[in-house]
Formats: C-alpha cells, sequence, structure tokens
C-alpha cells in the first residue's frame, strides 16, 4: 500500500508546493483536487491543483515533471460534485468536467479518478434510479475507453439542512453498491471507500472490505468521533453533524489495526489518502500540515515500505 493525502486541505499551496511538502513529510502519493477554478460550493471543494479545463500535452508534462521530481506519486485525480443534481443544466456541467479528469488522468498515466454518484437529495433511491441508469453507464464507458477506474466515495453528503432529507450521494451502503455494480458492471467502476462514513451511520466499517475487495479502487483514511449523549438527545434523524465530528486517523472510533488487517486480507495494495476534515487542526496552513504529519505518524506503523 502507498500512504498519501488528500490535496484539499491544502488550498493555499501550489501544486509544486504541494509536491515538495509530500516528499518532505515523506508520503509516497497525494490525491490531487481538480475542481472548476472559481468559488468553492462547500467545505473541501473548489480546490484546483490541477487544472483540467483546457488539459493538453505540454501541461500532462508539466505536472508529471513536478511529482516525479519530488518523488511522489498521484494517487488519483478527485472531483466531487453531484452529476444527478436536479438541476439539470448544473448536472449537465458537473458531468462534463468529471470527463475531462477522466481525461486528464489517462493524459497523466494515472489511470485513477474518484468522484460521487450524486443524488436528488428531495427524492428516494428507487426515484434516483432512472437517472442514475441514464447518466452513469456513458461516464463508465468512456472511462473505460480511456483505461480509467472510477473510485466512488461512499460519502452520503448529507449532514447540513440544504442536503436534507436523501444526501447528495447516492452510493452510501452496501446494498446500493450491490445494485449499482449489477447494473453496471465495468471492471472500471468501483469505490473510494472511507470507513468514516460507515460508522455515523451505525453500519459495520470492516464488512465492505471482504465482500467488495475486487472494487476497492482507492481509499480515503479519515477518522470519526460520534458523540453518544448527543445522539441520545437529538437521534438519527438529526443532521449527522448534531451528533459526529470527522477526526484525525486514531482520535475516533475506528479500529485502523482491524482496518489495515481486513484490508490487506482482501488483497489492497493501492493507496491510502487521509482525508483532514477535522476543525481542531484547520486554524492555519501549519496546522493543517501538522495534522497531515501527524496522521501519517501514526498510520505508518500498519503500512510496511518494501521499498
Amino acid at each position: 500500500m502507498q500512504l498519501g493525502f488528500v490535496s484539499a486541505i491544502l488550498p493555499d499551496l501550489s501544486l509544486e508546493e504541494v509536491a515538495s511538502f509530500a516528499a518532505e513529510a515523506g508520503f509516497a502519493c497525494v490525491e490531487l483536487m481538480c475542481w472548476p477554478k472559481g468559488k468553492a460550493e462547500r467545505r473541501y471543494a473548489g480546490v484546483t491543483h490541477v487544472d483540467v479545463a483546457d488539459f493538453t500535452p505540454e501541461e500532462a508534462a508539466r505536472v508529471r515533471r513536478i511529482m516525479d521530481e519530488a518523488g511522489v506519486a498521484i494517487s488519483g485525480l478527485g472531483y466531487y460534485p453531484n452529476p444527478l443534481d436536479p438541476d439539470e443544466q448544473a448536472a449537465d456541467v458537473y458531468i462534463e468536467h468529471i470527463q475531462k479528469v477522466i481525461r486528464a488522468s489517462a493524459m497523466l498515466g494515472v489511470g485513477r479518478m474518484n468522484t460521487f454518484i450524486g443524488r436528488d437529495w428531495t427524492r428516494s433511491v428507487e426515484e434516483n434510479w432512472a437517472r442514475f441508469k441514464a447518466i452513469w453507464p456513458p461516464i463508465i464507458e468512456y472511462a473505460e475507453s480511456q483505461g480509467v477506474k472510477i473510485g466512488i466515495e461512499n460519502c452520503p453528503m448529507y449532514f447540513t439542512a440544504d442536503e436534507w432529507p436523501g444526501g447528495k450521494n447516492l452510493a452510501t451502503t452496501p446494498a446500493i453498491w450491490r445494485r449499482m455494480f449489477a447494473e453496471i458492471p465495468s471492471d472500471h467502476f468501483g469505490l473510494n471507500y472511507d470507513p468514516s462514513h460507515m460508522v455515523w451511520q451505525q453500519m459495520d466499517y470492516l464488512k465492505p472490505l471482504r465482500e467488495f475487495g475486487d472494487k476497492l479502487f482507492h481509499i480515503h483514511a479519515k477518522d470519526v468521533r460520534i458523540d453518544r449523549d448527543k445522539l441520545d438527545d437529538v437521534g438519527i434523524m438529526a443532521h449527522p453533524l448534531e451528533y459526529h465530528t470527522p477526526k484525525l486517523p486514531g482520535l475516533g472510533e475506528i479500529d485502523w489495526g482491524k482496518f489495515f488487517s481486513e484490508l490487506g486480507d482482501a488483497g489492497y495494495n493501492g493507496p491510502v489518502c487521509i482525508e483532514v476534515e477535522d476543525r481542531a487542526y484547520e486554524g492555519s496552513l501549519a496546522a493543517r500540515k501538522a495534522s497531515l504529519i501527524q496522521s501519517g505518524t501514526y498510520l505508518r506503523q500498519f503500512i510496511a515500505d518494501f521499498e
């Protein structure tokens, strides 16, 4: 496995600075964010370390040179919008950019991009399914033609009032993943798995590693702390941020020893990227860098370096 981090936590650094920091901190890889340049739609969005809008062979060569000189790999390109947005014009913009990220991943020789399925949050899973069947097969077909694997993150995108009641990402549970992969039986369609999202949904975060081992394309390492007193007070029908808090690996409820044991048994040998969403470490750039160093120090006890 290769230990890295998600570049979204370093929006104020250039690609060169991200690569330099990753090398200095001993990381093997980075998931580089590829949002369109402009205003962020939410926290951790809108970060652009690789601008794929008009990506050229020359730009691909520049990005590869920066990463190669730092000795840091690209674990994948990341872009996490809502391709099933009920505003079809907005959805079309997101889908077009996903295709640009896929193309850039192929040009860079990365062969992996990570995203969300999306969802109309006002409708049920069943009511979203027709649009999933219309929108996603062509995306996966394009990814196949480019030799790129798409890892779908399992974040429900259900945290605040504007995402109520269903959240903005359909791919939240094993039951739904099973159905998605049956609908689109492609070796290029899999998961960017984050165990923390299972914890606050009161689900077993280890079981999916056993059933979906062949669909694990990329891993996000993020922890979570559940405030049981608040959960007892507000209940599971409350907005999740009322009773759970994202934390650095080792500061929450995940047993990372068991997680990596199961991950290894599943045959996974790809990237594991730390995703920082811990507000306790967001006060400054120095604190955010420290959060990555601390997380890396903790997780290295579970990842052997054979090089």
